[in-house]
C-alpha cells in the first residue's frame, strides 16, 4: 500500500508548521521552500486542513497559518483524513458490500487487506504530530529491522 502524496505532503507541512510557529503564524511560502513542495498544492491542502479544524489562518502582513490544537492532541490519521486521502489497503470501495471482482465479488484476500487498512488507521491514530516532531516514532520495528533502512530484509527494503 502507497500512501499518495496528499496524504504524505499534509503531514510534512503540518510537522514543519508545528516545529517552526513558537506560537506565531507561519507562511506557507516558508513551508514549501523547507518542505520542497509546491506552494499551490500546499493551499490546496491548507484549505482542506483548515476546513477539517486542524489549522487557522491569520491575515495580513506576519500572517500565515498555525496549528489549530496542540500538536500532542493532533493524530496523524486525522490530518490523512482531512485532505480526503482514505486509508485502506483494498482496491474495494469503503463501506460497499460488494468486492471488486467484475461479479461484485470479493476476492479470496479481501478480509487480508482490509484488516491491514484497519491496522494501519489504527498505527497513525496512534502517533500524535508530536511524536512525529520529537522523533518518536520509531518504536518496535526498529528490533526487527534495525535502525537503518540499509539493515532490513531486501524484501521489505524494496516496498
Amino acid at each position: 500500500m502507497k500512501l499518495s502524496t496528499k496524504g504524505r505532503y499534509a503531514v510534512m507541512a503540518m510537522a514543519d508548521l508545528a516545529h517552526h510557529s513558537n506560537g506565531r503564524p507561519v507562511a506557507l511560502a516558508e513551508v514549501a521552500d523547507r518542505q520542497e513542495i509546491s506552494l499551490s498544492y500546499l493551499e490546496q491542502l491548507f484549505g482542506r486542513l483548515r476546513r477539517g479544524g486542524l489549522v487557522s489562518s491569520v491575515r495580513g502582513p506576519g500572517g500565515g497559518y498555525m496549528l489549530a490544537r496542540e500538536a500532542g492532541e493532533m493524530r496523524i490519521a486525522d490530518i490523512i483524513l482531512a485532505v480526503d486521502e482514505p486509508i485502506k489497503a483494498t482496491r474495494c470501495t469503503p463501506g460497499s458490500p460488494t468486492g471488486c471482482h467484475s461479479h461484485k465479488g470479493r476476492c479470496l484476500t479481501h478480509d487480508l487487506w482490509e484488516e491491514l487498512g484497519n491496522q494501519i488507521y489504527l498505527y497513525l491514530s496512534s502517533v500524535t504530530l508530536a511524536d512525529v516532531c520529537e522523533r518518536r516514532v520509531l518504536g518496535t520495528s526498529r528490533m526487527f529491522f534495525g535502525s537503518a533502512r540499509s539493515e532490513r530484509p531486501a524484501a521489505v527494503a524494496a516496498s
